[in-house]
């Protein structure tokens, strides 16, 4: 129930990452791995299923990693294969968690059953924006240790971790305002969001990403898509549904993992774990300052391209988050979750609830 293979390239160039304040938790004892030569960096093998280029892999190599090498003191070195040079996006857990490669890109949505308390950031419609998401997925992964808790029995660590922009709607006819979504075909791949889209009482369509999407708008079996904005944007869905809806908090809540091998973590000396976390830190700043003001540049860069974008006003995402029934639905996730064996889903989802309304 994952977003699909085509949309793993929907953050190409846009997605940012956040840095996680919960990989410092104790880890139990295991096997140490290989150290380097004495004299020598340690290095350490990152993988990326996107190419290098994008605005969130450049922050990666430009920001993060000269952090890390600089706040270790040379001691450790990052070797980045990036474009799914060593595991596509669906591969990335299990590539990081067998040891493969040291450090990787994991998309938690692309491994529901591996990590299903990771799907519970998705299903919420709206949520902060910038600076705020850094500060809210913070506060989760500090107070929920359930959520550290499922990536070790997974084998890996989080070290650095980011979302995406917000969801958009793209429309091949104008629309006036997210009410008209009613009676509407329209198209998403989150399991999640088709069951919005249901309650708001549009017809939800799961739809194979291809050429097939752009000849339905065209030849109107196809209304629209809900998708993250800079999606649309990249694989220009809005050449054939050019009217936009979109607002920042829309929330995407689509987390992008940077996770180290559990027992590559362990072997690391202290030093260089806290030089990690130093690292991850101090690129707070940059990375909230970029989300902040990347959001309408996005917009500008539609509007050039012919697309009639609109922000929707609060009261009108209010409305729209209200006619999903959202709550229901993620009821009706968790007690599925609880009869297949994942105990306290619920309370997992109100307390991210609970924090997430202190952001909003």
């Amino acid at each position: 129930m994952s977003q699909d293979r085509s949309e793993a390239i929907d953050g190409v160039s846009r997605r940012l990452f956040l840095t996680s304040t919960a990989c410092m938790a104790a880890m139990r004892s295991l096997p140490a791995a290989a150290q380097s030569e004495p004299g020598l960096p340690r290095v350490l093998r990152f993988t990326d299923h996107e190419p290098l280029g994008g605005m969130r892999t450049r922050f990666l190599q430009d920001v993060l990693f000269p952090a890390i090498e600089r706040e270790s003191g040379g001691r450790l070195k990052i070797e980045a294969r990036w474009d799914g040079e060593v595991a596509a996006a669906y591969d990335a857990l299990a590539v990081v968690a067998n040891g493969t490669s040291d450090m990787g890109t994991v998309v938690p949505e692309y491994t529901a059953e591996e990590l299903p308390l990771h799907q519970v950031f998705k299903s919420f419609v709206r949520g902060p924006a910038g600076q705020r998401q850094v500060d809210f997925f913070n506060r989760v992964y500090a107070e929920l240790p359930q959520f550290r808790i499922e990536l070790e029995k997974n084998d890996i660590v989080p070290v650095f971790f980011g979302t995406g922009y917000p969801v958009a709607f793209f429309s091949s006819s104008p629309l006036a305002d997210l009410g008209e979504l009613r009676g509407g075909k329209w198209r998403s791949a989150s399991f999640w969001h088709l069951d919005y889209l249901k309650n708001a009482g549009a017809t939800p369509v799961k739809m194979h990403w291809g050429p097939e999407i752009a000849a339905a708008l065209k030849a109107k079996t196809l209304d629209g898509l809900m998708v993250n904005v800079d999606s649309g944007y990249m694989l220009k869905v809005h050449e054939t549904a050019p009217h936009v809806l979109v607002s920042k908090n829309l929330w995407l809540g689509h987390l992008y993992l940077l996770a180290m091998n559990r027992s590559v973590w362990h072997d690391l000396q202290q030093e260089d774990r806290e030089a990690i976390v130093r690292a991850a830190r101090k690129s707070y700043p940059m990375l909230g300052g970029v989300m902040e003001t990347s959001f309408d540049a996005q917009l500008a860069e539609l509007r050039n391209a012919g697309a009639d974008a609109r922000i929707l006003r609060g009261e009108e995402v209010s409305r729209f988050e209200a006619s999903t029934d959202y709550r229901e639905v993620q009821s009706s996730w968790a007690r599925d979750q609880e009869r297949l064996g994942i105990p306290g889903t619920a309370a997992v989802i109100a307390k991210v609830s609970s924090i997430l309304g202190e952001f909003i």
